[in-house]
């Protein structure tokens, strides 16, 4: 099946896909991290690999990685149109995603990845247990908390 767009609107589509601000990915994090009360993080960091999220104080780089786009092993899907380009692309992601963590990490830096799907309500605990082992956030939240996080999180 050929596109429906022209080779220039095509890309000019395709050039509007935002890096960073994601509805799905960045700014749900946000939510969340609000909701909790956790503080100390800052964005537009010019660290190598520009992680979504630095915790200065922790010396933790935070990036979230779409499913799609970073090849998550659980939901990834691969288009059956122009096959072998997108293989290529997602294998040049992933391997930039080591470079980047193996270089954060030989500067001294935590390096945390967290997957677009984590960030779903029902992988909200273990979120949550992830950032606890990783120093930001001091204390594991009750059951109850935890659904509380999620509805403050979705604007309810």
């Amino acid at each position: 099946m050929s596109d429906v767009f022209t080779r220039e609107k095509r890309s000019a589509v395709m050039a509007r896909i935002r890096g960073t601000g994601n509805k799905a990915t960045e700014l749900r994090l946000i939510a969340l991290l609000r909701a909790a009360r956790i503080t100390g993080w800052r964005r537009n960091s010019t660290l190598f690999g520009k992680p979504d999220f630095v915790f200065p104080q922790h010396r933790l780089a935070v990036f979230v990685d779409g499913c799609f786009w970073h090849g998550c092993p659980l939901h990834a899907t691969q288009p059956k149109q122009n096959a072998a380009f997108w293989h290529e692309k997602i294998a040049r992601n992933q391997a930039r995603d080591r470079l980047v963590t193996r270089t954060l990490r030989k500067a001294g830096w935590r390096v945390l990845r967290i997957w677009e799907h984590a960030l779903t309500p029902k992988n909200h605990g273990r979120l949550f247990a992830r950032l606890r082992q990783a120093g930001v956030m001091p204390h594991a939240p009750a059951p109850a908390l935890t659904h509380a996080l999620t509805a403050r999180a979705r604007g309810r």
